[in-house]
C-alpha cells in the first residue's frame, strides 16, 4: 500500500465516487417496489463496484470507500487517527459528489438511491414496518459483517489478492437481506450522498451513527479473536491458517 498520503486520499475519493454513482444510481433506475430480482440486481451492481474498486486502489488505499471500514480499522489499531479523519473527508466528499452528478443526470424524481426505512413490507402475508431501532441494528449487524471480513482478509492478510471478491461477496449478500428492509447502505458516505443531493435527511442519524457503531463492535470483536489466538498458540509454534 503506498505511503503516500494525498493519493491514498485521491483514490478512497475515486473509489467512493464510483461506488455511489454506481450503486446508488443502479438503485435509482431500478427503482423501489421492484421485488426480489430488482433487490439482486441493486446488490450485484454495489457488490461488483465495491470488487472492481477494491482491487484498483487497495494497494494504494486499502480500498476501504466506507467510513465505517475506516473507522473500523482505525478502533482495529491498524491506522492513525489523522490518517482515518482525512480518509472520512475524501470519503464523504466522494460520496455527495457522486450523488450530485445522479442528481444533474437522472433528477430528483427517482430518489437517488436514497435509503428509506421499510413501511408496510408485505413479508409472509402480513405487512412489515421497521422502526428507527430495528433499522439501527439491522444497518449495525450489516456494517459488523462487512467490517469483519475486511479486518480478517484485507487488514489481517489471510485471503491474499482475493480479499476485494470476499468484500464484494459480503456487500451483496449484505444487500439481498436488508435492501428491502433499510435500503442496506450500512456506509455511511452511501447514504449522506444522496440524501444530500434530494434534501432527505430522514433518519440520517441512523444511517450515520448505526454502521460506526457496527464497525467499533467488529473491530473489539477481531482484536478480541486475535488475542484468544495468541494466548492458545501453542509456544514455538506459529499459527496456520486452513489453507496451510
Amino acid at each position: 500500500m503506498s505511503n503516500r498520503l494525498p493519493s491514498k486520499l485521491l483514490a478512497e475519493f475515486i473509489g467512493t465516487f464510483s461506488f455511489v454513482f454506481i450503486g446508488a444510481g443502479a438503485a435509482a433506475v431500478i427503482g423501489e417496489s421492484v421485488g426480489f430480482s430488482g433487490i439482486a440486481a441493486i446488490a450485484l451492481a454495489h457488490g461488483l463496484a465495491i470488487m472492481a474498486f477494491a482491487f484498483a486502489y487497495g494497494p494504494v488505499s486499502g480500498g476501504h470507500m466506507n467510513p465505517a471500514v475506516t473507522v473500523g480499522v482505525f478502533a482495529a489499531g491498524a491506522m492513525d487517527a489523522t490518517e482515518a479523519i482525512a480518509y472520512l473527508i475524501s470519503q464523504f466528499i466522494g460520496g455527495i459528489a457522486g450523488a450530485l452528478l445522479l442528481r444533474i443526470l437522472l433528477g430528483t424524481a427517482s430518489g437517488l438511491g436514497t435509503p428509506a426505512l421499510a413501511h408496510d413490507l408485505a413479508l409472509g402475508g402480513m405487512p412489515l414496518t421497521i422502526t428507527p431501532a430495528a433499522g439501527f441494528v439491522i444497518e449495525a449487524v450489516l456494517a459488523f459483517f462487512l467490517v469483519t471480513v475486511v479486518l480478517s482478509t484485507a487488514v489481517a492478510g489471510r485471503a491474499g489478492k482475493l480479499a476485494p471478491l470476499a468484500i464484494g461477496m459480503t456487500v451483496t449478500f449484505n444487500i439481498l437481506m436488508g435492501g428491502a428492509l433499510t435500503g442496506a447502505p450500512f456506509n455511511p458516505a452511501r447514504a449522506l450522498g444522496p440524501m444530500v443531493a434530494t434534501g432527505k435527511f430522514d433518519t440520517a442519524w441512523l444511517y450515520l451513527a448505526a454502521p460506526l457503531f457496527g464497525a467499533v463492535i467488529a473491530a473489539v470483536m477481531h482484536t478480541g479473536l486475535g488475542w484468544l489466538a495468541q494466548e492458545r498458540m501453542e509456544p514455538g509454534r506459529a499459527a496456520r491458517t486452513p489453507a496451510e
